[in-house]
């Protein structure tokens, strides 16, 4: 699914939550799906004249299993740099166990040890894209911004067009996360790229989000 010109939603991911491709200064994967999606991953960048070694940097939004379920795969098949936070690298390493339903679902979704990871630095660009720590999903969750497009991973949802939360079931901290909606909420962007749920694109998208924090206890 074309975003705009640079950003595509891919849709060998959709059936279960996106992970998106930035074409920019340097082709670039946000996520990588649930395990067992990185061969129609490659398949769809080749379609588009894509070819594996062309992704530069691979940024990770957060732990998840159906955020990093083809990491190690696509890793290898690229050759990108990785990225992701500090705080969530030991979760990907299987060094942490996580939390909660979390732990069930990553023992039955079993993901691959993906090799080196970089530490997002802080205030960090990688190739146009602007990291922005954003805990409360997750310990070390990040938002990405590009120029007005927001790559949000779990930090929000759309349904119908429409911004919501996660389960709070599935968050790490809901206080933490009220805090880094109401942090996101003060950059400018348009376009809202979520992991779960259609991008959607809103004329007051910070002003949405700002709503979304005030809802929250």
């Amino acid at each position: 699914m074309k975003v705009n010109d640079e950003v595509f939603a891919l849709e060998a991911t959709k059936n279960w939550n996106y992970a998106y491709l930035v074409s920019g200064k340097d082709k670039i994967l946000i996520d990588t799906g649930r395990p067992g999606q990185g061969k129609g991953i490659i398949k769809e960048l080749k379609s588009m004249k894509i070819n594996p070694e062309d992704i530069k940097h691979i940024l990770i939004t957060h732990h998840d299993v159906d955020h990093v379920g083809n990491l190690a795969f696509l890793q290898e098949e690229t050759g990108a740099t990785v990225w992701a936070s500090q705080e969530d690298i030991p979760y990907i390493y299987g060094d942490k166990h996580r939390p909660g339903h979390k732990r069930i679902i990553s023992m039955f979704m079993r993901a691959k040890k993906p090799e080196k990871i970089m530490a997002y630095e802080e205030n960090q660009t990688i190739s146009g894209l602007e990291v922005i720590p954003t805990p409360g999903h997750t310990p070390g969750h990040v938002c990405l911004l590009y120029n007005d497009v927001l790559f949000v991973g779990d930090l929000v949802r759309t349904s119908k067009g429409k911004l919501d939360t996660m389960k709070s079931s599935m968050n790490w901290n809901e206080s933490v996360l009220k805090n880094s909606i109401e942090k996101i909420a003060g950059y400018d962007f348009k376009w809202i790229c979520t992991a779960h749920g259609e991008p959607v694109r809103l004329d007051n998208a910070p002003g949405e989000l700002s709503k979304i924090a005030k809802r929250m206890k």
